[in-house]
């Protein structure tokens, strides 16, 4: 194998991609098999389901075949979402936990990884109920560039390896990980060759049995038999019963255009109460990249995840509805709290009752898909189904176990929910036109991504690989700040001594986020095509014709 330092001590620029049809991932293998299904004469659906498939392959740090999913389609002329995040199983409770884990405070403990934070996997579901509904090839045609993939083997990209690296440590003790994922007792170094041969066998099974096969048939038994080999709670019952759900998408009105989001269980109502408490001010007319910009669009953050993290739950189980969440007489009294020239730690409000990958594919018939897939913290759970390639998330961890949280673990409940795909749209003429699909992965950073990208695009027309590159800053739970290297150093001066609190966190796996961003050159007008922008941030790639 060749011997390269890797590292790149250089300024890259990434351009923007123009093309009639396009997919564009954080994987270059993943948006080559999506623009194959093209090519083929299939949709934008196709194309993103073949591309999941394959980043399953290619990205296993980020996703795999035991991950979540959520998709937001533009078939062409309206807007349809997808929640195909899992279920807690039929045995979790308070007590379950309580029993096993102890007590922490007097409220249960809880695990970050192994069996006990696997939830139902939702993702091969998603992509059966987007194949069922908007597809036009066989399913098996598109699983066939994955399979391709894990049988013959791929050369092992920068980033990808970096972060395999970092979960060794954490995880290589986890059942099932170290045959799947330490071929030779390590992690695969840069440019190596990896063959998954337990991960192609499930993808040939997907394609030849079809996808209920994952929770129905030869595949669920196998997941259930080494659940009760591991004494975890899944059984074969729960995952017969799992659904994914077809769902109406939230939205907020923003500088003449429409951002649509996941509705709860999902984070994505961050994005909204934040691009609807900056809609009080005139961004415009302050620098882009200067400290009052900056500072108020971290401060409408901090004001969104402050009821976030108080009220989003399984819908279910919440207090409060999403319509009253971005009620605009609240989102206007949120935006008088915020003080223009100091940092405030927020507390929640009261409205008046009343590891991921994402990726995005386009065609010239109009339709669009905005997808993301994750297994949460890396490689998720750690568990890994013998000879089945399957690695499993560890969504439990996003409950609480405090029984007065609406977010309470609960059997066949499902849990908060970070990843959240996006859509942009424009009414005009009394019609709504697509505008732009897009996404930033990274856990908490996602909402915050959404928000600076946006506000890049549609407050300082900046083009989308611009915006998607330039600097960001992450508000982290405790309402420190994170801040990448290139933000101006004075603008991060100046946020100090307004009160911000800088603080550097580890995290090898969410970092500053990752995007994808595909625009439509003229509304109503798909043959004109797309610009496409893929974050430099990972592997990526935006790849048309």
């Amino acid at each position: 194998m060749t011997h390269f330092d890797w590292h790149n001590p250089y300024p890259s620029t990434r351009t923007p991609v123009f093309a009639r049809n396009v997919v564009s991932t954080s994987h270059p293998l993943a948006a080559q098999a999506g623009l194959r299904m093209l090519w083929r004469g299939g949709n934008a659906i196709d194309a993103a389901i073949a591309a999941a498939a394959a980043i399953t392959v290619v990205e296993p740090v980020s996703c795999g075949l035991g991950s979540d999913a959520f998709a937001l389609v533009w078939d062409g002329a309206r807007l349809h979402g997808l929640n195909a995040s899992g279920t807690a199983p039929a045995a979790w409770s308070l007590d379950y936990f309580r029993k096993r884990y102890g007590e922490q405070g007097g409220v249960a403990r809880r695990p970050m990884r192994g069996w006990d934070t696997v939830t139902v996997p939702g993702v091969i579901a998603g992509w059966e109920a987007l194949h069922a509904k908007f597809g036009s090839l066989p399913f098996a045609d598109l699983m066939a560039p994955a399979i391709d993939i894990a049988e013959r083997g791929y050369a092992v990209s920068p980033i990808v390896a970096r972060k395999w690296n970092a979960a060794i440590a954490e995880l290589r003790e986890q059942p099932g990980f170290s045959a799947a994922f330490m071929p030779g007792g390590r992690a695969p170094e840069v440019g190596e060759h990896l063959r998954l041969p337990g991960h192609a066998r499930s993808l040939r099974m997907l394609a030849e049995q079809g996808p209920r096969a994952f929770y129905e048939g030869e595949i669920a038994e196998r997941i259930a038999a080494f659940s009760r080999a591991c004494d975890g709670a899944m059984t074969l019952e729960d995952l017969r019963g799992y659904q994914p759900q077809w769902v109406e998408p939230i939205a907020k009105d923003y500088r003449g255009y429409t951002v649509h989001e996941i509705g709860p269980n999902g984070q994505g109502i961050a994005a909204l109460i934040a691009l609807g408490i900056l809609g009080q001010f005139d961004l415009a007319s302050l620098p882009r990249d200067g400290v009052e910009s900056q500072h108020l669009q971290i401060e409408a953050m901090k004001l969104a995840f402050a009821d976030v993290y108080r009220y989003v739950a399984d819908p279910r189980s919440m207090e409060l509805s999403p319509a009253e969440m971005l009620d605009d007489a609240y989102l206007k009294s949120r935006a008088r709290l915020i003080d223009p020239h100091r940092a405030t730690h927020f507390g929640f409000g009261m409205p008046r009752a009343g590891g991921t990958i994402y990726l995005s594919a386009a065609d010239e018939q109009g339709r669009m898909i905005s997808f993301i897939q994750s297994n949460y913290m890396g490689f998720g759970s750690g568990v890994v189904v013998p000879d089945m390639g399957i690695s499993l998330q560890n969504r439990g961890y996003g409950f609480s176990m405090d029984p007065a949280s609406p977010n309470v673990v609960g059997p066949g409940k499902r849990p908060f929910h970070t990843i959240i795909p996006a859509f942009l749209t424009r009414e005009r003429q009394g019609r709504r036109q697509a505008v732009m699909s897009f996404g930033v992965m990274g856990g908490d950073m996602q909402p915050q991504g959404h928000v600076q990208t946006l506000v890049r695009m549609l407050d300082y027309g900046q083009q989308p690989q611009a915006a998607c590159d330039a600097p960001r800053w992450k508000v982290n739970r405790d309402f420190s700040l994170d801040v990448e290297p290139t933000l101006d150093a004075g603008c991060v001066r100046e946020l100090v001594a307004r009160g911000h609190v800088i603080q550097s966190i580890e995290d090898p796996y969410m970092d500053f986020g990752s995007g994808q961003f595909i625009w439509r050159l003229e509304e109503g007008n798909a043959e004109r095509g797309y610009v496409a922008a893929s974050d430099s941030r990972r592997d990526g790639l935006a790849a048309g014709y």
